[in-house]
């Protein structure tokens, strides 16, 4: 692996307890000994405490706490359960749709057909946010003019309809663009974290003929 150029960029690297890899932090979770000598979750990387890190994967969180290596790295003894890659899972889906909440309210959110269309086609999209739940022939429309757009979109379909709703304020939120700029950025970084333990779209949309879902 090469050196670090700078000390800045040292300092944004970190060994993964699991492989011995010494990784950015951008590709790694925090963990540190909670109450009880627990092993808890640091995803906004702020609780006190020594950091455990460990690859965003659920493999090597899993590994981690399989092996007693959350121990080891911390010298005591410390208590990782069996799930506690399903918790990051879960704190990881709430940070992004906690995100998108923020990011409705900072107006970098827009939602509805005719609108994410017209920011599709003006390159002005950085996420198309689809309803894990919505209708395939209007995803099938939706993901045709994204695959037009001038600039490359990502596309992301975990958050069914109601769930969605409650974040953004709104019902039957099925067809969402986040714009480009920071806000998307930032959520993007949650966003790389949790692909590690989850597919970003359903894998019933896989299973839809090419003439269904846009041939993705």
């Amino acid at each position: 692996m090469n050196a670090p150029a700078t000390l800045a960029e040292a300092a944004r690297e970190r060994r993964d307890i699991v492989s011995g890899e010494v990784m950015d932090e951008a590709r790694l979770l925090r963990f540190v000994a909670g109450p009880g000598a627990v092993v808890v979750p640091d995803l906004a990387r702020k609780l006190p405490g020594r950091g455990l890190w460990v690859e965003a994967t659920r493999a090597g969180v899993e590994a981690a706490a399989r092996k007693g290596l959350f121990s080891r790295a911390a010298k005591t003894k410390l208590a990782a359960g069996p799930d506690l890659a399903d918790q990051v899972e879960t704190l990881l889906r709430k940070r992004l749709l906690d995100g998108l909440g923020l990011a409705k309210r900072a107006g970098d959110l827009i939602s509805g057909y005719e609108k994410v269309a017209a920011s599709l086609s003006a390159g002005r999209t950085a996420w198309l946010i689809e309803a894990a739940d919505g209708a395939p022939d209007g995803r099938r429309k939706i993901l045709n003019v994204a695959r037009k757009s001038p600039k490359p979109v990502e596309v992301f379909g975990l958050f069914g309809v109601e769930e969605l709703g409650l974040a953004l304020g709104g019902e039957n939120v099925i067809h969402t663009a986040f714009l480009a700029g920071r806000g998307a950025d930032r959520w993007t970084f949650d966003v790389r974290r949790l692909s590690g333990f989850s597919p970003l779209t359903p894998e019933s949309w896989r299973e839809e003929k090419p003439s269904e879902a846009g041939g993705t």
